[in-house]
């Protein structure tokens, strides 16, 4: 029997600690947040998107950060096994838009509630307790706690998550621990983040919720990006689960290429857009152009297309000109909007970079430097989009780093 050790009590760390408690090991997972799964009780707008329905190829197309690392991963521990797990431990689920899983209840907490009762199944002992360093020496591996006690063990599991979110307690630990035992990090960067834009009329409809838009995102005038959903309008530029999907597409650092649209109407197209504005503007007819929008935009809106449109605010809507209209029609369906950079990486969901994949096992997670030793979930360099993707890379590691331990 061996005594392991897991730094970080997230989805990685708990996946990695049950499993390895299950194959007869004595394992500590250690947490430094007076719970566990911080950060997962708020992903999904804390609804918890836990896996996704698509199979394992798409997961790896969804992966555009070193996805051949993961096929050993993804194929050990699937999504089809990570739902059976789930729905073993009480929770039913279900698949939403986009093959996302969440809990039927639509509470994250039921995700969580179900991983605490897998490391009770398996007598995982939990210990809450900041690591301030770990030593490893061919005789033996230490864990040194912020308040200098020290564990001694045989293997650790390293599951410390990423940079973003420190609040949650993914405050990048584990890649002063990794570069200690002469591991490469890679350069860290925000994923899945609001973006600041250039206009001045993005921070005039700040608290601005949109529903039921279409994002585009364009680098050099090629679309590399799609979607539906919600958005944001906030003091800085855009956030929401659309601007989020987006940011992941944008993985150039020279935002002088980008340029984004919103289709605010994407189930008209131009011509029906237009034959709806033309039945407003019947109805709206003896009235100036600012009053004849109200049904078809949000207020907080107007104003800014109006001054986008260089239509007279005041001009009478029996006065507006098919060009004037046509313009009305082209902004609606292309409301533009100009990248300037991203948000600090403390507000990204997950961190693109990490301990170098060239440097772990991919079939066993453990550090090809240092025997004993393996990583699991955001803290290696491999990252993917939004639908659920993440956390299953999150279980997936983590099952695989428990394993092999």
């Amino acid at each position: 029997m061996s005594l392991v050790a897991v730094i970080g009590g997230g989805p990685a760390g708990m996946m990695a600690a049950a499993v390895a408690s299950k194959r007869g090991n004595k394992v500590i997972l250690i947490e430094k947040n007076k719970m566990l799964g911080k950060k997962l009780l708020i992903t999904g707008k804390g609804r918890c998107n836990l896996t996704n329905s698509a199979d394992i190829e798409e997961f790896i197309k969804n992966t555009p950060v070193n996805p051949s690392f993961l096929y050993s991963a993804f194929y050990s521990f699937t999504n089809e096994d990570l739902i059976s797990l789930i729905n073993k431990l009480g929770v039913e689920t279900k698949v939403e838009r986009g093959g996302r899983v969440f809990p039927k209840s639509d509470m994250s907490k039921d995700i969580l509630n179900a991983l605490k009762k897998l490391l009770a199944n398996y007598s995982v002992k939990v210990y809450q307790g900041e690591v301030k360093d770990i030593e490893i020496s061919e005789n033996e591996k230490k864990i040194i706690f912020s308040d200098n006690k020290c564990l001694r063990c045989d293997k650790i599991i390293i599951a410390t998550g990423g940079a973003s979110y420190p609040l949650t307690g993914s405050t990048g630990d584990g890649y002063r621990f990794a570069k200690k035992i002469g591991h490469t990090v890679t350069k860290l960067k925000p994923s899945l983040i609001p973006i600041e834009t250039n206009e001045e009329y993005a921070k005039n409809m700040q608290g601005l919720s949109l529903k039921n838009v279409e994002i585009s995102v364009y680098k050099k005038n090629k679309k590399i990006f799609t979607d539906f959903g919600e958005m944001l309008f906030t003091h800085f530029g855009i956030s929401g689960p659309l601007v989020l999907s987006a940011s992941s597409h944008m993985r150039d650092e020279d935002f002088d290429d980008y340029k984004i649209q919103i289709d605010l109407k994407p189930a008209l197209d131009e011509a029906t857009l237009d034959k709806r504005i033309l039945r407003d503007f019947d109805e709206f007819k003896n009235k100036d152009f600012v009053n004849s929008l109200k049904n078809l935009l949000p207020i907080k809106m107007i104003p800014e297309i109006i001054k986008l449109s260089n239509i007279l605010e005041h001009k009478k809507v029996n006065e507006i000109t098919k060009e004037e209209r046509r313009r009305l029609v082209e902004l609606i369906k292309r409301f533009p909007l100009t990248p300037k950079c991203f948000r600090p990486i403390e507000e990204a969901i997950i961190t693109s970079g990490g301990v170098s994949v060239k440097e772990i096992n991919p079939s066993t997670m453990e550090s090809k430097l240092c025997e004993g030793v393996f990583f699991a979930g955001e803290i290696i360099d491999v990252d993917a989009y939004t639908g659920g993707f993440n956390l299953q890379i999150a279980f997936s590691t983590g099952y695989l780093a428990g394993k092999n331990v």
